[in-house]
């Protein structure tokens, strides 16, 4: 698959296309409509996101962060994040590290 095919993004809010599941890692490709604003989530695992292309504003753990097209971020677990503004054909490629199993 090509990270740009089947790239149209939805006409509200954001699609998730899994691009990879392996043990505790999960690869997403996220497609965001213009204007996205998301609930805020806190998760359990790490993330760390790249925008690929398009430009995003979000707000981490409080403060604001502007994303163009080649920026990262890592987002720790249990750290709180929305976005509050993406622009048209806004794509994203979302690493998350689930912690590992318990084996006790």
């Amino acid at each position: 698959m090509n990270l740009f095919s089947q790239a149209t993004p939805p006409e509200q809010g954001e699609r998730f296309d899994e691009l990879l599941r392996h043990r505790n890692l999960v690869i997403e490709r996220i497609l965001s409509a213009p204007g996205t604003r998301s609930a805020e989530y806190v998760q359990a695992q790490d993330e760390w996101v790249l925008l690929v292309q398009g430009e995003a504003e979000l707000i981490v753990d409080g403060r604001g962060v502007r994303l163009a097209a080649g920026d990262h971020l890592f987002i720790p677990a249990g750290v709180p994040h929305t976005v509050v503004d993406t622009s048209a054909g806004a794509l994203w490629l979302a690493v998350h590290l689930h912690p590992a199993p318990s084996t006790s």
